[in-house]
């Protein structure tokens, strides 16, 4: 009987350990939904987009995944990359200004968006303050006038000289189209290359005392360094061209700079956004303020720009709301029970 009793006490015991075992591994499960799974990070070839992607990624790499390096795609291919399963996702899509590449690759049949994970971008043209002040510009359509558009000649050309946007951003069949819209063709020149290099040379010329004319957006880091209303100034766009579909581009504040008002979205593979639903609660709760990405992006221009410092960056804003951030994954990690 005694030996029955052993035996029977021997079973109990390796039948918690095996029960214990088993809570480890489910607990595990819950802790790393991610586990045993890769993820392709992609950004444009703008710098400036690394730190809103590694704060996403350190995200997933808490809930287990195992995250790949950042891939520079432009933002068409992107598109094209994420829906066909060769990248997962992508945090830099505009809503509004990259609709065509979201429905181009295949819409959401095959892509994924849900929550916004920056507010509040908008884009358009700026002025110098003096130059507008000196000849009372406030309108694009102003450039019409080979006399205005002459003051912003940097290559002697006798037409303006426009700081535009990369081939492949979007943004570019928007001024395009604004230039065949107002009739500027015949007075403004589309300058299109390195949008970093451009941008250099525009500010040079802003140190120098010379008239400037340019396109930008937020967030970036060029209006922390030319100031909206300090140092330049908008210019307002009368009408609202054919690239937005008719729609009204007047912002909130009343004023029209050509563009409509844009959200910043984390974009994934459809696949796998339901496939991981850890991960997909994770793109969907993630918001990061606009006000610190220009801040980021400034330490950026101003030589804080290798990856070890942007990886620092974005590990010192974790650090900065860390109670926010655990929120993110805890709530993640529960999507994923």
């Amino acid at each position: 009987m005694k030996k029955i009793y052993v035996i029977a006490r021997g079973l109990a015991a390796l039948g918690f350990v095996a029960f214990a075992l088993v809570a480890h591994v489910a607990h595990a499960a819950d802790e790393l939904p991610g586990k045993g799974v890769t993820v392709q990070p992609l950004k444009s070839s703008l710098a400036e987009e690394a730190f809103q992607t590694l704060l996403v990624m350190r995200g997933l790499e808490q809930l287990g995944y195992t995250v790949e390096p950042m891939k520079d795609l432009e933002p068409a291919t992107q598109h094209l990359a994420i829906a066909n399963g060769d990248a997962t996702f992508m945090t830099n899509h505009w809503s509004l200004l990259h609709a065509d590449f979201y429905k181009n690759s295949g819409g959401d049949a095959k892509l994924w968006r849900k929550g916004v994970y920056s507010d509040g971008a908008v884009q358009g043209y700026l002025i110098d303050r003096k130059t507008a002040e000196q000849h009372h510009i406030t309108n694009i359509e102003q450039l019409r006038d080979p006399a205005i558009a002459r003051l912003f000649d940097a290559d002697g050309d006798g037409k303006a000289d426009l700081t535009g946007c990369n081939p492949g951003w979007g943004c570019e069949l928007s001024i395009e189209s604004h230039l065949k819209t107002y009739g500027l063709s015949g007075t403004v020149t589309h300058k299109q290359g390195s949008y970093a290099a451009l941008m250099a040379d525009t500010i040079e010329r802003f140190k120098q005392g010379k008239p400037i004319l340019y396109y930008t957006w937020t967030p970036y880091w060029v209006s922390a360094v030319l100031r909206p209303g300090t140092d330049v100034v908008w210019l307002q766009v009368p009408s609202t061209p054919q690239q937005d579909g008719g729609a009204d581009t007047r912002l909130p504040n009343g004023r029209n700079y050509g563009f409509l008002a844009n959200q910043e979205q984390i974009v994934a593979n459809r696949a796998f956004a339901e496939q991981n639903p850890a991960a997909a609660k994770l793109f969907e709760l993630m918001k990061l303020p606009i006000g610190d990405i220009n801040a980021q992006n400034l330490r950026m221009s101003q030589g804080a720009n290798t990856a070890q410092d942007v990886e620092r960056h974005a590990d010192g804003w974790i650090q900065a709301h860390q109670a926010l951030f655990d929120g993110w994954i805890a709530e993640a990690r529960a999507a994923a029970r």
